[in-house]
């Protein structure tokens, strides 16, 4: 029998892929159509799109921007279209946009002197709070964005704390300088003193001399200065203070105080002393079991009877302390987790060079447990900055409380759909841009290679 078989000897040139694979077609078959059920869902899908475009469409685009009222509003859309619903008003936000952005904040309060109803034309509109947002947007770059952003803007990060507060409410400039000097009172006892008095108590000295400072002293020597050398600005009353600018406003304290908080409350839920441990479990524990609204309640009805007689606790302070407390709790949960999530082995590694526990903390275990923690820290931080919208029951005037204002007006009783539209996508474009740069940071700190 002759031998059939045959090998062979020269490689088949490389062909094309079927049309029907790759592409726009081969993405659709694979994704949308791999299946009849596939198949059967993506056309029932499609629809449901449609008809929701179908209406939503025509109400973002074929609207009235320019009128008086709602009344007016209508005779336009029966005029051009024939009828009057499924045409949406944005005139109402086209009148009442500063509002909802600024509130009742007066747009020129530069000096005591130049004030609102002075001529004061030549001065930028709303300059210190948008001033404030610059500087927030530069304050956090070198934090964010650590490896293109230059370190020397940290300095812009370490000062922002102390401006933000006297930019919107104004005053002499020497009140937040004594507040900053507080901080650096605590730093000089604790270095100086810690070691006559032993760590514990260089770590409470730290936090009882700028205590100390801030109730008895920093007020009496910020007048004795500015009595001196007078530099300051306008003052502004939290009761102008609305819109989006107290929600970002309460945002950004609440967010940026609570991290650090958080971290010391997981740290102290985690130490072997007693009384530290069983202060922060009740405190989380108080915190997290009791509804962000009755803390509001409490904030703006009962804070002031615990403050000596003629104390003036401004409202907005202490509904930021309210939030930031409420925030700190959750962080610190947050936090723990991530702590929990560690290896045994890295606590002995830190152990195994010779650091102490703050240099473990320090170097080792917290950046790997921030890391672990990211998802839930930006949860965290995406629920508060949506729960300062709950300060219009205590009657602050956020977005929400302002557009119950509008709607109160004659001119516009009755328009809803437009005002929560707005509100609601510029409470998007802030929350999903938090989640996005969560992920980029998640991308950008992995360590493995898959």
């Amino acid at each position: 029998m002759s031998d059939v078989s045959f090998v062979r000897t020269e490689m088949l040139a490389e062909q094309a892929p079927p049309a029907t694979s790759v592409g726009v077609v081969g993405w659709l078959r694979a994704n949308l159509f791999s299946s009849w059920l596939n198949t059967i869902l993506t056309i029932i899908s499609l629809g449901f799109i449609w008809y929701i475009l179908a209406g939503l469409i025509p109400w973002v685009f074929q609207s009235v921007w320019n009128a008086n009222s709602l009344t007016e509003c209508r005779e336009i859309m029966a005029a051009t279209w024939g009828k009057t619903h499924g045409h949406a008003c944005w005139a109402v936000i086209n009148e009442r946009w500063l509002q909802l952005l600024y509130g009742f904040y007066p747009p020129y309060p530069i000096t005591p002197e130049v004030n609102v109803g002075d001529s004061t034309g030549f001065l930028p509109a709303y300059l210190r709070p948008n001033l404030a947002m610059v500087l927030f947007l530069v304050a956090v770059a070198p934090v964010l964005y650590s490896d293109i952003v230059p370190r020397q803007l940290l300095i812009v990060t370490a000062a922002y704390p102390f401006l933000l507060p006297w930019l919107m409410w104004g005053g002499t400039i020497w009140a937040p300088i004594m507040v900053a000097a507080g901080l650096g009172i605590g730093y000089l006892g604790y270095r100086f003193l810690s070691p006559v008095i032993g760590a514990l108590g260089g770590v409470i000295l730290a936090i009882l001399l700028p205590v100390i400072w801030w109730m008895f002293l920093s007020g009496a020597v910020a007048g004795a200065i500015d009595s001196v050398i007078p530099i300051g600005i306008a003052e502004v009353e939290s009761r102008k203070f609305g819109g989006l600018m107290l929600a970002v406003l309460l945002g950004i304290v609440a967010i940026g105080v609570s991290l650090p908080i958080g971290i010391v409350l997981a740290l102290g839920r985690q130490s072997d002393l007693l009384i530290v441990k069983g202060l922060c479990v009740g405190f989380i524990e108080f915190i997290r079991g009791v509804p962000l609204i009755t803390l509001l309640f409490v904030a703006s009805t009962l804070l002031n009877i615990f403050m000596p007689p003629g104390t003036n606790f401004d409202i907005i302070l202490r509904v930021m302390i309210m939030m930031t407390l409420f925030a700190a709790a959750y962080m610190a949960e947050v936090i723990r987790g991530g702590l929990a999530a560690l290896p045994k082995g890295q606590y002995e590694g830190a152990d195994s060079l010779g650091l102490n526990y703050w240099q473990a903390q320090r170097l080792i275990i917290m950046p790997q447990a921030l890391k672990i923690s990211i998802p839930g820290i930006v949860s965290t931080f995406i629920g508060i900055f949506k729960d300062t919208t709950l300060v219009s029951i205590i009657g602050l005037l956020d977005p929400i409380g302002l557009s119950q204002g509008i709607r109160s007006n004659a001119a516009w009783n009755g328009i809803y759909w437009e005002l929560f539209a707005f509100i609601a996508l510029v409470f998007f474009v802030c929350c999903f841009s938090m989640s996005r740069y969560s992920m980029y940071l998640e991308r950008k700190l992995r360590t493995d290679h898959r």
